[in-house]
């Protein structure tokens, strides 16, 4: 890590530390409008008034939440992010094929850091694949943005995908952000079978306020992500001075990967009563912030902190101490993976034979295809794809996965995991 270089002495860099830090605050804030104005731009394809008529003097007294979805007798529909850097085109696309199902919602993204090139192969398999162009549900970022993973940027990307998200169709129930070193462990079926058994409004978020270490490592520590406003992939860098912990707002801490309802990510986008905005604007400076912005936003909301289930639905190999670097999962760790009953694991080398393993036990995926499903109704015979016959894409068809999975839920949901782990 880059630290600012001291050319001063001590009383210079006194004298000097109130500007940096307004011009680097500065910097940030200007990024995030940037940001907020493009998707303004993208959610509204028309010219907003200048004139606000009474009795409303702001925008936001006009918005209100998305209802929550009635219950219904048809499966959910997921919203996915699957995000990706250089190299990871192939894998991406493995995973998407795994994680396939016509009813869902999908979005690439490689970042600038990858070539135009990467993008253009990722752009022209989703446009030749008969199945995806068949229904149409998987969205390319062709505008790439920059990431820096341990910055704001991959929020502000997070939040780019849901902005598309809610623009394609309002027609899903819960977003689920994955990358490319991610992989399912169940099939679509088995959980859409599984989710459409609990309330549309739960969000899967692994969180706590204990954040220990991190207070002196992260909240006080001010960075600067370079992603905000350039265009050439660079490391955070570090300004000398600290600050205080907010106290507009509690601080929570978790896991990166989340499963996020459609009502809670219509609020962090729109963000009526400026609580997403404002934690934006005070995570634009923290160190992984991914780990800590929707999970302070969810639990400082009045209406979503009783929606929160602690778990992020994966199974991951950390170090430990201090569980920052998640290990390489291969056929060592299959039997650990199974019976966690989590849904997701990570994270995978693209090419380990592990993947196989779990293509052919537990998803029953053959070489090159999408993961079969109650949709498929054509012949395996001699290796035959038989998602290329399409029938009722409502019919699912739950294997052993959703056992495991409904396992998990149970557990989650139970009296002693659902209630007492929520936002403490």
């Amino acid at each position: 890590m880059k630290k600012l270089k001291h050319y001063y002495s001590q009383e210079q860099q006194r004298k000097c530390i109130f500007p940096v830090i307004t011009i680097a605050s500065l910097l940030s804030i200007f990024s995030l409008l940037v940001f907020a104005l493009t998707l303004t731009a993208r959610i509204f394809p028309f010219p907003l008034s200048t004139t606000i008529p009474p009795p409303f003097p702001f925008v936001e007294s006009k918005l209100h939440p998305l209802p929550t979805p009635a219950p219904s007798s048809l499966p959910p529909r997921l919203a996915y992010l699957i995000s990706g850097s250089a190299g990871d085109a192939t894998a991406l696309l493995r995973t998407l094929s795994a994680l396939y199902h016509p009813r869902n919602r999908y979005i690439l993204h490689l970042d600038l850091h990858s070539s135009s090139e990467e993008r253009n192969i990722l752009t022209r398999h989703v446009d030749r694949h008969v199945t995806f162009h068949r229904f149409r549900n998987v969205r390319v970022v062709t505008k790439a943005n920059l990431v820096t993973y341990r910055g704001p940027t991959m929020v502000a990307n997070t939040l780019h995908a849901a902005a598309l998200a809610l623009t394609d169709t309002h027609d899903w129930d819960w977003f689920i952000n994955l990358s490319a070193s991610d992989y399912p462990l169940v099939s679509q079926d088995d959980l859409l079978h599984a989710f459409s058994h609990f309330p549309r409004d739960l969000n899967f978020i692994d969180h706590t306020s204990d954040i220990g270490w991190k207070d002196h490592q992260r909240a006080r520590p001010i960075i600067i992500d370079p992603g905000l406003y350039m265009t050439k992939k660079q490391d955070v860098f570090w300004i000398t001075q600290r600050r205080s912990r907010p106290t507009a707002f509690k601080l929570f801490t978790g896991s990166a990967w989340m499963v996020l309802s459609r009502s809670f990510i219509d609020y962090c986008i729109w963000g009526w009563d400026n609580l997403p905005r404002t934690v934006l604007m005070y995570y634009t400076n923290f160190i992984s912030s991914p780990e800590g912005y929707f999970h302070t936003v969810i639990c400082n909301a009045q209406e979503f902190k009783n929606t929160t289930v602690n778990s992020d639905l994966h199974f991951i190999s950390w170090d430990n101490p201090p569980r920052q670097h998640p290990h390489y999962l291969s056929l060592n760790d299959m039997r650990s993976m199974v019976d966690s009953n989590a849904p997701f694991a990570r994270k995978f080398h693209g090419d380990d034979p592990v993947l196989d393993k779990i293509d052919a036990e537990l998803l029953s995926r053959g070489p090159g295809m999408v993961v079969p499903g109650g949709w498929c109704i054509g012949s395996r015979e001699n290796g035959s794809d038989p998602c290329s016959v399409v029938g009722n894409t409502n019919v699912l068809r739950p294997g052993p996965g959703s056992k495991r999975l409904q396992t998990l839920i149970n557990s989650l949901l139970s009296d002693e995991n659902f209630r007492p782990k929520q936002c403490v």
